[in-house]
């Protein structure tokens, strides 16, 4: 059975704890659960996009406390082993980081938390040490409503890449 099918095939809650470990907002875990069955892979991201835009500021922040900090292992609000997993291989970027670059992001997460009331959430994958630094470097500059959207696109692209790997599974 193919991914997509075996997502269409699960019950309502099931499928909601499956699409929670993609993104951890339950509001947008019960909203795409709830516009099963997809016809296609497509299908499913477009709505899980369509769906993401449309949530408000709390929902946003819920999905944001599901990630560990970069260069972290746990994240504030917990992770199933799987979603650990996922953040491991999201941030591997790190795994040869200088300790220089990991106090400077560590300093950096802080003063981020500070400004913006949130954790710096970047789709790490792909992406040295040394790019999240100055990717972090650079968005402490934004204005918080500007640097929130920008987050929640980051937290899109983070979700589309989880999507793709629950697809692949078959689990």
């Amino acid at each position: 059975m193919s991914g997509l099918a075996r997502l269409n095939a699960l019950s309502a809650e099931a499928a909601e704890a499956e699409l929670l470990a993609c993104c951890g907002s339950r509001e947008w875990a019960r909203r795409v659960a709830a516009l099963r069955p997809f016809a296609s892979e497509d299908a499913l991201f477009d709505a899980a996009d369509v769906v993401w835009w449309a949530l408000d500021r709390e929902d946003w922040l819920q999905a944001f406390r599901s990630h560990p900090r970069i260069g972290e292992k746990k994240a504030q609000a917990g992770q199933t082993g799987r979603e650990q997993g996922w953040s491991r291989g999201e941030q591997a970027g790190m795994d040869t980081a200088q300790d220089a670059t990991r106090r400077a992001l560590a300093d950096g997460n802080r003063a981020y938390e500070a400004r913006f009331g949130h954790i710096y959430l970047v789709c790490a994958t792909g992406k040295s040490a040394d790019e999240l630094l100055s990717i972090l470097t650079a968005r402490l500059e934004n204005e918080p409503e500007a640097e929130l959207r920008l987050a929640a696109g980051e937290q899109a692209k983070i979700t589309r890449l989880r999507l793709e790997k629950l697809l692949a599974s078959g689990d």
